[in-house]
């Protein structure tokens, strides 16, 4: 699967406004009200538990949302033993820990890591991670570049890019400037200059390219060194947009989950023909603006497309807000940010990514089991080198994970994010 981009790009601009200090604790808190998205039961869509309304501070920074770990439940001897594990290199290059239960920053850790010495050799050799583009931004070993935007605090996001697209696409539906998920990919192409156009490709969806269900040929299970690997391919070519569309049918849309970066791409040229916006514009000022969330980069593709599938560096605070936001039912400082019914619909399981491991998949949302006979799913987002945004909402914890494993070695997975930060719960609300 694939949670990187590499490819020789030229740099679009920058939309980063440093308007504001941000401090190092700045989320808001519940208030202990249920959410105005639960069904009748009183559940959410996944069989969660409803999770409460809010009561938003949108400024920085906001110390008072800072608590100890037993004053919301949790044992603190556990997560600092994950933190000295942290530390001593048991995951590899993790760059920081925030859990937050009950609204609080309960934990919030980073770690320093000398990139220079981990990667900066490889910047200057020609390798899988960036013939592409060996003095910019997709250079993944350039420490000027990854894992941090120019060494400041705004973390590469990789594949969590997906997720946030994702939500702006939610965002648009609920203001009612985006068209049905069902509408045909193909209404926003001119078919004439489109390959291998089928019945099946005039089938395919936006829904189809939300869910990885797209049905179009495209191997991306395999080593990003590997010359047939679709998403490298797509990221040496001049037209991305063009590179994925062309592809021939393998199946029927929505038939399987078929991990394709490409998928997301199509979204950003989808989000610009049916709004006549850029994605990065509309989320700066429909879901960046309302959350307080001001400073970003969003990397673009050559053509000038946002780089929707693995482009978005964010302050880990300010992810944890986004995934505070689903948490809360759409719902930020009392107002209707993404309806209720777009998240409900988002976090149902829309395919199932593996029978094995239980793990599902929603809009560009990974849905993750835990414990033993247990229905319950965590969501969470996931990108390359390591960067996991988790939500639980049954414990009401929001964890946010980011680090740059990007060779062979140890790394922390979801699973074990999950089942180590519940390990620590003492107050048996679960």
């Amino acid at each position: 699967m694939k949670w990187r981009t590499q490819v020789n790009m030229r740099m679009g601009h920058l939309r980063l406004a440093c308007i504001v200090f941000l401090g190092s604790f700045a989320l808001p808190a519940f208030s202990g009200q249920k959410g105005s998205g639960q069904t009748a039961s009183g559940l959410t869509a996944s069989g969660q538990t409803a999770p409460r309304e809010n009561s938003w501070p949108v400024t920085w920074p906001v110390t008072s949302l800072v608590t100890t770990p037993e004053a919301v439940g949790l044992d603190a001897a556990a997560l600092a033993q994950l933190d000295a594990d942290i530390a001593g290199g048991k995951y590899g290059n993790v760059d920081s820990m925030l859990v937050i239960r009950h609204g609080k920053i309960a934990y919030d850790k980073t770690y320093a890591r000398d990139y220079d010495k981990v990667y900066g050799g490889k910047a200057h050799e020609t390798n899988a991670l960036n013939a592409h583009d060996p003095g910019g931004p997709y250079n993944y070993f350039n420490p000027w570049w990854h894992p941090y935007y120019r060494r400041g605090d705004l973390h590469t996001l990789q594949s969590v890019s997906k997720t946030v697209t994702s939500v702006t696409i939610g965002v648009a539906v609920t203001r009612g400037e985006f068209p049905s998920l069902d509408t045909p990919v193909l209404k926003f192409f001119d078919e004439s200059k489109v390959s291998n156009v089928d019945e099946r490709k005039r089938r395919m969806t936006i829904r189809h390219l939300l869910t990885m269900t797209a049905g179009l040929e495209w191997n991306e299970g395999l080593p990003y060194n590997d010359p047939k690997n679709s998403g490298s391919v797509m990221e040496a070519a001049a037209d991305w947009v063009q590179y994925v569309i062309n592809q021939p049918m393998s199946e029927e849309p929505g038939t399987r989950f078929n991990y394709n970066s490409g998928a997301t791409e199509l979204l950003a040229h989808i989000f610009r023909v049916a709004t006549g916006q850029d994605v990065e514009e509309y989320a700066a000022r429909n879901l960046f603006a309302p959350l307080g969330i001001e400073r970003f980069y969003w990397k673009r593709i050559p053509w000038g497309l946002a780089d929707t599938e693995g482009g978005l560096y964010l302050e880990r605070h300010d992810l944890a807000k986004i995934m505070l936001l689903f948490h809360q039912n759409g719902t930020w400082n009392g107002k209707q940010i993404v309806s209720a019914d777009w998240v409900k619909a988002s976090l149902a399981p829309s395919v199932t990514v593996s029978e094995k491991a239980g793990v599902k998949y929603g809009y560009k949302w990974w849905l993750y089991p835990y414990g033993k006979d247990d229905s319950r799913l965590a969501f969470a987002g996931s990108g390359f080198g390591g960067q996991l945004p988790i939500v639980i909402p049954a414990y009401d914890i929001v964890i946010v994970f980011t680090a740059w494993n990007i060779l062979d070695g140890p790394s922390l997975r979801h699973r074990e994010a999950i089942d180590r930060v519940l390990a620590a719960v003492t107050d048996g609300k679960r």
